[in-house]
This record gives C-alpha cells, sequence and structure tokens, in this order.
C-alpha cells in the first residue's frame, strides 16, 4: 500500500511538473515577521523515519539533554505512545544507542514494577508541546484521562548541567517520583543509588556501548526536590523495599499532592564525581522552573539570532531554524562549573580559560557541521579545536568517535584532521597551531599503539607501505571499532582528503618537507580508479581489484557503494574529472548518478523514489544519495564541471526533504551534520574541500540572509541577497560581491568576511556565470 501511494503521489507530480521549473525551491515569498527565531523551531523534526532526534529540553552545546525515552534504540520515536522515563543525556541523531542515563518518570500508587518496559506511561501527541528548552507532555496513569484528573503533567527545561522537571499530579497521597539508576539506552555496567535527607537523591551510573561495545565510562547525578518527601524505597532487580535509603536498581520519593499538586526537582550532572554534580547543582540549580525555562529560550533566542532570514514561505522558514536549532546541540561542555573534567586518560584535569567539551562524531560533523560552527560559533568552536587537542595530549592520540569520557572507534578514514585543519583555516587556532599540528603528524604517520584505546589510521602500515588501504572482508581490530581494513576502498579515500588538508596545514606553518610527502600521498586515491570500469575499486592485499565490477555491487565502502564515493576527492577535483575523461564525461557521470532527466521532469518521483529508499539503504545504490554523509558535497561537483546550475537544481530539489513533521530529516541527523547541509544549502554556501577554507556558491532559496560572522576578534557581517529567487528564477545570471563582479564558483573565509554582501542576480534559465574552466575550485597541491 505504502509503495502504491507514493508512486500515485510520483504520478501527480509528474503532471504538474514543467521541464525548467520542476524543482521546488521555495512557495512565493512572504514578508518576514517579527516573531521571536525560537516560535520558528520544531524539536519534534527529525523524532521520525529514524532522525534520531530528540523533543526534549536543551541549551546550546549544554552538557544536558532532558529528553522522553519511549522504547526507540536512541531514545524517542514519534510513532511510539509510552514514555519510560525523562533522562538526561541524548545525542541528538546518532545511529546507535547511547546515553538515557536517569530516566525518571512521575507515576501514582503504590510501586510494585521496577522494568521501565513494564512501567511506561501512556501520552497522545495532542498532549506534547516542544520549543527550544522546554518540553511538556500529559502521562496517563490508566485512570481518568491524559492529563486531567488522574493524570500527570511533565515539563522540562535545562541549564548547561541541570535538567529541571515539574509534575503536575493529581491529588493523592501517593505521588511517586522513580528514578531508575540501571536502565539506560546504553548497556548499564553498574549503579547505585543513594537517597539523602528528606529532598535529594545520588547516583552513580556506568554504562558502555554505542555501534560497537566501548571503555566503561561513569556519570554522577543529584537531584534535589523543592519540598521533603513524605516517603522513600530503593530496589535491587525486581525487589522493591519501602523505607531503604540505597540500591543498585532504583529509587521512588513519594509525594503528598492532595492539595499541593506541583512538585519540581533539579538533577544536575558530572562527569567527574560526586562533588562535581554537587558544585553544578549549587552552581546552577536553585531557581524555579519557570525561571530556568526563560533563561533557556533567551540563550536559544541569542544563538540563533546569528543568521537572519527574509523570503520563502512559512514552512521553508520553520524547517530551516530546525535545522539551525539542531547544529547547535553538539558538541556538548564536559567540564563541570569549577572547570574538572574527566580525560580520556581517566585522570581529572581542569580546563583554564576555555570550556572543555566531548562528544565527536567526526566522520560526520568535519563535512557541514564543523564548518558552520566555525563561522557561526567561533569562539565555541576553538574550545572545541582545543578540547580535540587536549585528549591527544592526555590520552595520546586523537579522537575518531568520541562519546564522553572514552573513544568508541567507530566508522571509517581519519575525520579528525580536516576537523582540525578546518579550525586552523579559519583562524581558529591561534596560540596552538604548533601543538595542533604535532598531533596531526603522529596521527597521520603512525599507529596508536597496543595500550591505547585508540584505533587511529589502523591500516596505516599498509596505506604508507603500498598507496591504499587493502580490503580485507571482516576484518575486526584487536580493539572495539570499526577496522578501517574491513572498508578498504573508502578509508583510502578518506585517508587521502585528511593528507591533503594536512599539507596545507603543513606549508602554512613552514613545515615545506611534510607538506610535499602529504601533498603526494593524497594523490593515492588514483591507485583505486580501475580504468576498465572508470570507477574506484577496493583492491586486496596482492593489489589485484576485487570484488563485483559492478560499482554499485563492489565491497570495501563503509556505508556506500562506489557511485557514492567516487566524488570523494574534493582535495583533486580537477584530476579526477581527467580521470573520468574530461568534463563532458564527467558531466555524463554526474547526469546520470543524480538521475538528471528525471529531475527536471518529475522531481517528486526523482527524490522520494529515485534517491531515498530508506533510512539505511546505503548500499546496491547507482544514485544519489541525500540522506548519508558521503554524498553531501557530491552536488557541488558540477561546480568543478563547467555546468554549475546543475548544483543549484540538485540542492534545491534535495531541500523538498526538510520538511516541518516529525519524518522531516533525511536520515540521522548525526549530531547536527544533516541539519548544517540544509542550512548551508539554504544560504548558497557549502565547505567544498572540508578542512580547507573553499566555499561553493548556489542559488539561495532566501531572497536576503544575514549572517553574523565574527571571528573571535573583530564583528563583521555578510549579507546574502537574491532578489527573486523562486522555483521558477533560480539560475545564477551574475554575482557580486563586495559590489564586485565575481565569476567564480567559490569564495575563500577570508573573503566570507570582508566583502560584506553577496548579491545574486537569478533567472528562469541557466547563463555563463561560473562555466569559464578558471572559475571552478582549484586543486590543493
Amino acid at each position: 500500500m505504502r509503495w502504491t501511494r507514493r508512486l500515485r503521489l510520483c504520478a501527480v507530480a509528474a503532471v504538474a511538473a514543467s521541464a525548467l521549473t520542476a524543482a521546488p525551491v521555495a512557495a512565493p515569498a512572504v514578508e518576514a515577521r517579527d516573531d521571536r527565531l525560537t516560535d520558528l523551531v520544531d524539536p519534534f523534526i527529525g523524532t521520525a523515519n529514524e532522525g534520531n532526534t530528540f523533543p526534549g529540553a536543551a541549551v546550546p552545546f549544554g552538557m544536558v539533554q532532558l529528553s522522553p525515552d519511549t522504547g526507540h534504540s536512541t531514545g524517542y520515536d514519534h510513532t511510539q505512545d509510552r514514555v519510560r522515563g525523562f533522562s538526561l543525556i541524548h545525542l541528538s541523531g546518532v545511529g546507535c544507542r547511547i546515553g538515557g542515563d536517569l530516566p525518571v518518570l512521575p507515576t501514582t500508587g503504590d510501586v510494585t514494577r521496577t522494568d521501565y518496559t513494564k512501567y511506561a506511561a501512556p501520552f497522545g501527541h495532542d498532549t506534547e508541546r516542544a520549543s527550544p528548552g522546554y518540553y511538556r507532555v500529559g502521562l496517563s496513569s490508566g485512570v481518568g484521562g491524559v492529563g486531567g484528573v488522574g493524570g500527570i503533567g511533565a515539563e522540562l527545561t535545562a541549564s548547561a548541567r541541570t535538567g529541571v522537571q515539574r509534575y503536575t499530579f493529581p491529588a493523592t497521597a501517593k505521588a511517586n517520583v522513580l528514578l531508575n539508576a540501571a536502565q539506560a539506552l546504553h548497556r548499564p555496567v553498574a549503579a547505585t543509588v543513594e537517597i539523602l535527607g528528606d529532598r535529594t537523591v545520588r547516583t552513580t551510573i556506568t554504562g558502555r556501548g554505542f555501534c560497537r561495545d566501548t571503555r566503561p565510562y561513569t556519570v554522577y547525578t543529584v537531584t534535589r526536590f523543592d519540598r521533603p518527601f513524605t516517603a522513600y524505597g530503593s530496589w535491587d532487580g525486581a525487589t522493591v523495599t519501602a523505607g531503604s535509603r540505597t540500591g543498585h536498581g532504583g529509587a521512588y520519593v513519594r509525594f503528598d499532592t492532595t492539595e499541593d499538586r506541583t512538585v519540581e526537582a533539579t538533577t544536575a550532572l558530572s562527569y567527574v564525581d560526586a562533588a562535581g554534580a554537587a558544585g553544578n547543582l549549587a552552581a546552577e540549580g536553585g531557581r524555579s522552573f519557570d525561571a530556568v525555562r526563560d533563561a533557556a529560550r533567551r540563550s536559544w533566542e541569542s544563538r540563533l539570532d546569528v543568521v537572519r532570514v527574509r523570503g520563502g514561505d512559512a514552512t521553508r522558514r520553520r524547517t530551516f531554524y530546525s535545522a539551525l536549532y539542531h547544529v547547535f546541540l553538539a558538541p556538548n561542555a564536559g567540564n563541570d562549573a569549577d572547570g574538572r573534567y574527566t580525560g580520556w586518560d581517566g585522570r581529572i584535569h581542569r580546563a583554564l580559560g576555555f570550556t572543555y567539551y566531548q562528544n565527536w562524531s567526526l566522520w560526520d560533523t568535519y563535512r557541514t557541521q564543523a564548518p558552520l560552527l566555525a563561522l557561526l560559533a567561533p569562539r565555541e568552536s576553538r574550545d572545541m579545536a582545543i578540547s580535540v587537542i587536549r585528549v591527544a595530549e592526555e590520552s595520546g592520540w586523537l579522537p575518531k568517535w568520541g562519546y564522553g569520557t572514552v573513544e568508541t572507534n567507530v566508522m571509517t578514514g581519519d575525520p579528525v584532521t580536516p576537523f582540525l585543519t578546518n579550525a586552523f583555516q579559519q583562524g581558529l587556532l591561534q596560540g596552538y597551531e604548533e601543538r595542533a599540528y604535532r598531533a596531526l603528524r603522529r596521527n597521520a604517520d603512525g599507529v596508536p599503539p597496543a595500550g591505547s584505546p585508540a584505533l587511529g589510521r589502523d591500516a596505516n602500515p599498509d596505506y604508507l607501505a603500498r598507496g591504499y588501504v587493502p580490503y580485507l572482508q571482516g576484518h575486526e581490530p584487536a580493539k572495539p571499532g570499526h577496522s578501517d581494513y574491513a572498508f578498504g576502498a573508502s578509508a583510502t579515500l578518506e585517508y587521502a582528503v585528511s593528507d591533503a588538508v594536512l599539507a596545507q596545514m603543513a606549508r602554512a606553518l613552514g613545515h615545506h618537507a611534510d607538506a610535499a610527502r602529504y601533498a603526494a600521498r593524497s594523490r593515492g586515491y588514483r591507485a583505486l580508479f580501475d580504468p576498465a570500469t572508470g570507477f574506484f575499486r577496493a583492491r586486496d592485499a596482492s593489489g589485484a581489484f576485487t570484488g563485483p565490477a559492478d560499482p554499485s555491487r563492489g565491497p570495501g565502502f563503509h556505508e556506500g557503494t562506489s557511485w557514492q564515493y567516487q566524488w570523494l576527492v574534493p582535495q583533486d577535483l580537477p584530476g579526477l574529472v581527467g580521470l573520468i575523461g574530461g568534463r563532458r564525461a564527467a558531466n555524463e557521470r554526474l547526469d546520470t548518478f543524480f538521475a538528471y532527466a528525471g529531475l527536471l521532469k518529475d522531481p517528486e518521483c526523482t527524490v522520494r523514489e529515485t534517491w531515498v529508499r530508506g533510512p539505511y539503504a546505503y548500499y546496491g545504490r547507482a544514485t544519489y544519495n541525500p540522506m548519508n554523509e558521503p554524498d553531501l558535497a557530491a552536488p557541488y561537483a558540477y561546480l568543478s564541471t563547467g555546468q554549475p546550475w546543475k548544483t543549484t537544481d540538485v540542492v534545491h530539489v534535495a531541500l523538498t526533504l526538510f520538511t516541518d513533521e516529525p519524518a522531516g530529516l533525511s536520515g540521522n541527523d548525526d549530531l547536527g551534520t544533516m541539519s548544517a547541509w540544509n542550512v548551508l544549502a539554504s544560504i548558497g554556501l557549502f565547505p567544498v574541500q572540508p578542512g580547507y577554507f573553499t566555499w561553493g556558491l548556489s542559488t539561495p532559496v532566501f531572497e536576503r540572509v544575514d549572517l553574523r560572522l565574527d571571528d573571535g576578534h573583530h564583528p563583521r557581517g555578510l549579507t546574502i541577497t537574491a532578489p527573486g529567487t523562486s522555483r521558477k528564477d533560480r539560475y545564477i545570471q551574475s554575482v557580486l560581491a563586495g559590489g564586485v563582479p565575481h565569476d567564480r564558483t567559490y569564495l575563500t573565509t577570508r573573503a566570507l568576511r570582508s566583502i560584506g554582501t553577496l548579491r545574486y542576480t537569478v533567472g528562469p534559465r541557466p547563463s555563463a556565470w561560473g562555466t569559464a574552466a578558471q572559475a571552478a575550485p582549484p586543486a590543493l597541491r
């Protein structure tokens, strides 16, 4: 039925579409309103169809993300209808279970069940509301309806290191709050719970796991209620003991709400120790729920105000600001209010003069979110880069995919290199340049020792000796995580990207011999090119191409195929175009990849049926996959083939995948990665060479965009205008950068911060703008 319905939608779209105006960009422009920007954000976007976002309360880059868990592996799923608890830690958009520590749930009556899958409370979406820093829902106790007599109202808000809950109970002498220390989204290892006095509960929770197993990590919490409880108890396993103050499962505290029906509680979190949680509570607690909620809204209003857009319809504006909201959720503060944090060496350190951040989904974020944050949040981005350097100096190695205080070693390649070289090229590493370079050089030229939890470039010995990573089917590393040998083809391409941008950093710092060496290695992608097929293919240890020659079925690519990885050579697209056979052959290949003829004729069907088959449909595909990281920059390859208008065609159609519904994200958001793509594509700027300073240009979907580009020293603004941009008039006719004609398809970061204005003239047909050979982004040499 679903397939038939979607085909019928495609047929309707085909009738309505015309050859040149089919690709929807935005509805007719409307006047900008003076609404608060937070009113344009819908945190429910991405909570269905494996977008894996969360609707709960957080502040920008906060340590705490207080949100409901419904039974989905990563927290909340909009299709589910029972809440197991409101827990403290969630990573927005990840594809593997993690976090969910200390699910707290209000109930009434006797406490008889200790498994939150059994005592989970029913709820209805009609009782849910969410906005930046705030969430509420009505829970049914099974008596009297949701949120009414017999029901419980739950509200959540947050500061950086605390989550604040307000529960409105029915009139009862048995209003309970359950604090479940032994259940979470991750795999719990150990838990303890202590009831202190008549207002406070303290927990210590140790867990592990992600996509693969990890070393254990520990979080500490302390929860303080706004009034004394009348009874309490704890549980171990299924045994509940009234009056007990300690346990290893969880605890309940009880209130009499026959007269005063409201209970408030503040929970502080620390990754250091119990004293850290208590200190965070002292520093950020003590305020009413309403005061914390108002402060959270103000922090979000200020953060979102770095971008102001005009034009576009209400739906486009909501999806845009909701995406911008998701961009600012991570990485997350990792140090306590006193500056202490737990390093990757397991020791306690102190952040002096900066905020220590954690949670590094680098394979995802280096491509879009990290460059965007460097533009819009440079102070925080500097601290994030310093934090990564501290990880290297304290643990001995740079991170790959870090959660909290541990390395997960998930995904492929060397994503930390473009992450840090991006910070360098954006001017954010003053005083840390050589420290960063030493760590990057060690990572690029070696392999972590056996005693290190890091895998790093585990295939480096073969890569350095052979010029490529051999594909070893099913290879498992000696440490938890993904081995690059198991994905030799994509690992080779990722290593080459990192070598290219490291060469640029080395040259800028005066390390010329290193620069030449890394630049030469960056061209190693050619070792994978099979002239017989015209595609990249995995090689085995003997040097032979391996697996089926069909580029949609060949092995060795992580979450993709050769079709999708063929454009992952941002450091040398001119060289890749030459390998394919020149501009004409490359354009034919791109047109096939994007199903370009169908895109113009029937964009709805092309997007929903040809491109997107499901949130995890990574393999066996010969077309563009807009919902996964390897393809994020692919539409911008047309900037290097003399047909830049096709970039706009593809990008604007891909933007229609972002809607203001729970299923309005295409694939996992991966800590803001896909949301950052939405933001960048919407304003017409994209980091086409991640880890460097090159920004590709396409037509914005808004008539005016005002960006606040504070480089950490001098506040600057950039106003982008595209009068009349629409689904009909979407093609660039000319560009003025700072009032001067600009014929190239890219700008540098320095230019973005200095030109002040970027003005597009658009029209209904492609023009000669950007088609000259010298207009394309140059290769990194």
